[in-house]
């Protein structure tokens, strides 16, 4: 842990436990600089931390002031419920059929009206969807039609110019030419994919994973390996190296698909010294990392997490992202930086769908010129964090008692693990019938283990229909446990 989060965690339990109460001055950066002998920068660090978790505010020209008992996370009228515990997946790989769940679960929530819970996809609201639509426009009209045809793979050359800039300044080395543009990332992760299995090939997933991942999977008629992992800081690396040791030879471990930053659904987080030893493991081994990276944005501390890609030194990390969860959804630009597989994406990208689209490219690199996605990623950050504390609150105002949660320094979702006797698919038509989707634990495995769990996307306003969503579900899972309500297939 470093200096100023431990000084964060510090600060953090004087208000849980009261001694710093709501409304309370929290001691000025010179005054907590010198009685903690720490510098300046350490305590800015630490306030800006507690403050993305919503546990104080800044008061222009004032300094920084704990936030009410009503805006802690977990307040309103329940304890802090506790986290998720760590995942105990089944020791060997299985073959995938998720998708036919998938289908029926998303086509089920595509009603417009329905309150987003088990979207993807945060508030279009928080987005600068005007300015990008000035930029596409913009751009389309100083289009050189032979540029069209100069964005083929691997893609707009400004546009990953200004990539590679934001690897450097985030201090991870990229080449422009390592990079590919993509239509999102979900086509850079299947490529990725693509690249280096065959069909019965085992792949390694996180426990529980995102449920995309699971389809592409099944696709390619791959097998799945799920590792244990810990709802705060990801991926049991010790289970990995046993599973690694324990594969038969003639069925070795061709690729792991993980998300070390933000992990969808958990939220969790690998600390870099992690990430570090994660990257050497598989190196050892020659596995590949394909490294979903789209939340790597939307941290709540002073700075990006490193990816897993910032350790790589044999070129085995292919790390993937975009711009649809920070900036742009819709626009379906997203990229890869494939390392030693980069020739082998880029042809497989020619092979199937050509080239990314040429307006959305253009828009995306007109609005970065311009300046600005900085300040606009603070703002979302702020607005992220603050509905995170809010959601944590509901969960623990309305859910039930035994009900876990994770928490999350940065992306979306809450995962939320239930009494065992409550049936989240069960749970989640409930709710469809009062207006609110959700994400039902069966879909982030290949058994479908995670049977009493949901995923919560808080990335809404909590001012408008997001808080009494939750409460809403909170009840509708009570009387499920009472069996109140019918199950409903």
């Amino acid at each position: 842990m470093k200096r100023y989060e431990r000084h964060a965690d510090a600060l953090a339990q004087l208000i849980h436990s009261g001694a710093l109460r709501p409304g309370d001055r929290m001691p000025s950066v010179r005054e907590a600089s010198r009685t903690r002998g720490i510098s300046p920068s350490t305590v800015f660090a630490a306030y800006y931390l507690l403050e993305a978790q919503g546990l104080i505010h800044a008061r222009p020209r004032s300094g920084y002031y704990v936030n009410s008992r009503s805006a802690l996370p977990g307040a309103a009228g329940g304890e802090r419920p506790a986290e998720p515990l760590p995942s105990q997946p089944a020791s060997t790989s299985t073959g995938v059929a998720i998708s036919d769940l998938v289908f029926e679960v998303l086509g089920q929530a595509r009603d417009s009206g329905l309150v987003p819970l088990g979207s993807a996809f945060p508030g279009p609201e928080l987005f600068p969807l005007e300015r990008l639509a000035r930029c596409l426009s913009g751009g389309m009209r100083r289009l050189d039609p032979a540029s069209i045809v100069q964005s083929l793979p691997p893609g707009d050359e400004r546009l990953r110019q200004q990539i590679a800039r934001r690897y450097g300044l985030h201090g991870t080395a990229v080449e422009v030419d390592e990079i590919l543009i993509t239509n999102g990332a979900m086509e850079a992760l299947n490529l990725c994919l693509e690249a280096v299995t065959q069909p019965g090939d085992v792949v390694v997933v996180e426990s529980p994973t995102f449920y995309a991942a699971l389809q592409a999977l099944e696709r390619l008629n791959l097998q799945a390996l799920e590792i244990a992992t810990h709802p705060r800081d990801g991926i049991d690396l010790a289970a990995l190296a046993e599973a690694l040791r324990r594969q038969p030879a003639d069925q070795p471990v061709k690729a792991c698909w993980l998300m070390p930053s933000f992990q969808n659904p958990l939220g969790s987080l690998m600390p870099e010294g992690k990430k570090r030893e994660l990257v050497a493991l598989l190196a050892r081994h020659g596995v590949p990392l394909i490294e979903d990276d789209v939340y790597g944005e939307l941290h709540y501390g002073p700075q990006r997490p490193l990816p897993a890609k910032a350790f790589d030194t044999h070129g085995l990390v292919m790390h993937c992202s975009s711009f649809s969860k920070c900036l742009a959804p819709g626009y379906r630009v997203g990229w890869v930086a494939a390392g030693r597989q980069a020739t082998a994406v880029q042809r497989l990208k020619l092979m199937t769908t050509l080239s990314a689209a040429t307006p959305s490219q253009l828009a995306l690199s007109e609005y970065l010129a311009q300046g600005g996605y900085d300040r606009h990623l603070r703002q979302l950050r702020r607005s992220l964090a603050e509905q995170q504390a809010a959601a944590l609150a509901a969960v623990a105002a309305h859910f039930p008692p035994g009900t876990r949660v994770s928490r999350p320094e940065g992306g979306y979702f809450l995962w939320v693990e239930l009494p065992p006797a409550l049936n989240a698919l069960h749970l989640h038509r409930h709710a469809l019938q009062h207006g609110i989707s959700l994400a039902p634990g069966q879909l982030f495995s290949a058994d479908q283990r995670f049977a009493h769990c949901v995923r919560i996307n808080y990335g809404h306003p909590a001012q408008g229909r997001l808080l009494p969503a939750l409460e809403c579900v909170g009840r509708l899972a009570t009387a499920l446990l009472k069996r109140e309500l019918p199950a409903l297939d």
